[in-house]
């Protein structure tokens, strides 16, 4: 699986990222307790954003060859740190590399001080973004857990910072 394509989203893309982004929902959905609406669909705000070219935020498209297997989703473009806000893999490609490397690529097209929220009772998170930022910036990273905002009673996030 070495024909890895991250590129950006266009608006052509709708389709296969709301496909992507309803089991991003659904794999969320277990660390977070979410359930879906009547519809059976999750929220899509971060998603709207992306697809309407809101300028604070920039969404990519992951592929292995044609077949799309994930996305990642930078926000706060305009600010003095970028906040890698939404990723996600498809079951098939998770450990083996590739989302390190699609990662690796996105936060080459957006340089300077990043920060990334993720829950910590998702192991294979915090593991993940643990490498990832020892990957991109050697042992000068940071963590802490800030609390959600207009959540007092949800379980703090955890954050990892460090600069591309």
């Amino acid at each position: 699986m070495s024909d890895l394509v991250v590129r950006r989203v266009d608006a052509a893309d709708r389709p296969v990222m709301e496909r992507l982004w309803l089991m991003f929902r659904h794999d969320m959905s277990e660390f977070q307790g979410q359930l879906p609406r009547p519809d059976g669909s999750y929220r899509t705000e971060w998603l709207e954003k992306v697809l309407t070219g809101d300028p604070e935020w920039a969404g990519y498209l992951i592929s292995v060859g044609e077949n799309p297997v994930g996305f990642c989703f930078m926000r706060a473009l305009q600010q003095p740190v970028h906040v890698l806000n939404a990723f996600f893999m498809v079951r098939p490609v998770r450990r083996s590399g590739l989302g390190l490397r699609a990662v690796q690529e996105v936060l080459s097209n957006h340089p300077g001080p990043c920060d990334v929220a993720f829950q910590g009772n998702n192991e294979k998170a915090v593991r993940f973004w643990q490498r990832v930022a020892t990957e991109v910036s050697g042992d000068v990273w940071t963590h802490e857990a800030r609390p959600i905002a207009g959540k007092p009673d949800a379980t703090a996030d955890l954050w990892i910072s460090f600069k591309v």
